[in-house]
């Protein structure tokens, strides 16, 4: 499947050595103005080689719009885009053409096709992630006009944590230092861990965590369609995501009903507006948003590619060892900020549409 949504459609292309990633986007409401230095912002937030501890190789990731957009303005018809490769070293991949890399897709995707894409893990890449940056920016921006917004930040890298919960922090303070953490001394931390890792070829993995404010009441559907379990297969769907929880998550688990449950009062005498008192359920109760803020974590694994030594097989069986060469990030956390909130953005435009559309009916 290469198509994310119901309304607001993404339809991805392009692998990481090709020629180039694209996409093409479908069901983005007419009149809404395209503030181009935004979505490129939101671009160079997720490209390669922005500072000492991401993988360096060097794109511009300039995204050229080819359709869809006049005079500034959505036209409501598909807007297709490109963003071309250029930094491509494929030659730092011939010997893999024969090897399975450990935790890679690498026998997945032979298994499953017959032929895989060897140069950077082909359609495998996180470098395909870029047309879901374009795509999440315009959702971005369409959400702004109602009033919500998204944003993600990284809460751990290895074994260094935040301690408190998003409520705690000033989440703009998270793009001023390079593993995007909102916590100075915590992000000081981290790039200490992620400059020990490099020096000694090896990764480790993180949480992005992420808050949507403002998004309203009545979100999502009572069974299969869950607004939650659309925001889990969104995030899911991110290369090394392996985990995700809303709200309070495994903590619930182990708590009581008398700890959890999140008391409604009328929080607006002149809108009689219903909130609650507590949000452990993050946002969403029954698979519907009910106007609080929605925030969740996801988990994400260590960068497979090491450079190191490892124990593999080849295609024909043959045990082997493998040592990568090449650019490689040490942690795919803080890169993976930006792609977090522009999955987000996506699911929750793509279910306000809907239920508009919905209403309408």
């Amino acid at each position: 499947m290469n198509t994310f949504g119901q309304i607001f459609r993404l339809t991805t292309f392009g692998e990481s050595h090709g020629e180039a990633i694209g996409g093409v986007i479908d069901g983005l409401p007419a009149g809404i103005v395209v503030d181009y230095d935004f979505v490129q912002n939101e671009l160079d937030r997720r490209r390669p080689g922005q500072s000492a501890i991401t993988t360096q190789r060097r794109e511009t990731d300039k995204v050229r719009f080819l359709s869809g957009i006049f005079e500034g303005k959505s036209t409501g018809t598909p807007i297709a885009f490109v963003i071309e490769n250029n930094d491509h070293r494929s030659s730092d991949y011939d010997e893999l053409r024969e090897v399975y890399r450990p935790s890679h897709a690498d026998f997945t995707y032979e298994k499953k096709y017959g032929i895989r894409d060897y140069r950077g893990g082909g359609r495998a890449s996180a470098r395909v992630t870029i047309s879901r940056v374009v795509a999440g920016a315009l959702a971005k921006i369409a959400l702004s006009q109602v009033g919500i917004s998204i944003k993600a930040y990284t809460s751990q890298i290895g074994t260094v944590a935040l301690n408190h919960d998003y409520s705690h922090y000033d989440l703009k303070k998270a793009e001023q230092n390079s593993v995007r953490c909102p916590d100075e001394i915590v992000a000081e931390q981290m790039e200490t861990l992620l400059r020990q890792l490099q020096g000694e070829g090896d990764t480790t993995g993180g949480i992005v965590s992420c808050v949507i404010r403002g998004c309203p009441a009545g979100l999502g559907e009572p069974e299969f369609d869950k607004l939650n379990a659309a925001l889990g297969s969104a995030m899911l769907s991110i290369n090394a995501a392996k985990g995700f929880e809303i709200g309070e998550g495994w903590r619930a688990a182990s708590s009581r009903g008398s700890e959890m449950n999140d008391s409604f009062v009328k929080q607006d005498a002149q809108t009689d507006r219903i909130g609650t008192v507590t949000n452990h359920s993050g946002g969403i109760q029954g698979g519907i948003s009910n106007g609080e803020d929605i925030y969740f974590n996801v988990a994400f694994k260590p960068i497979p590619t090491l450079l190191r030594e490892q124990e593999t097989c080849d295609i024909h069986g043959h045990q082997t060892t493998i040592k990568a060469r090449g650019r490689h990030d040490v942690c795919v956390v803080p890169r993976a900020v930006p792609i977090v909130e522009s999955m987000a953005a996506m699911t929750i435009l793509d279910f306000y549409l809907l239920s508009k559309t919905t209403m309408m009916i």
